[in-house]
């Protein structure tokens, strides 16, 4: 079972590399997900450039959680 199912918010983090697939997959699945982007890549990122995308990223991932309540 989905957090969706459960009535639970959920809020996906995903990189800029994958906007357009997001939104087709969205439409194909009549599914508005809460997605958060971040700067692609996120491989071979040091700890510290991780923290700073989680950093940058925090605020709008919990709004979205509150959001979809």
């Amino acid at each position: 079972m989905t957090f969706d199912a459960l009535g639970l918010p959920g809020v996906s983090v995903v990189t800029t590399e994958f906007k357009d697939a997001v939104a087709v997959q969205s439409k194909a699945l009549g599914f508005d997900p809460a997605i958060v982007y971040v700067q692609h890549p996120i491989q071979n990122r040091t700890a510290a450039e991780l923290a700073a995308l989680a950093d940058g990223a925090i605020e709008s991932a919990l709004a979205s959680l509150q959001s979809k309540n």
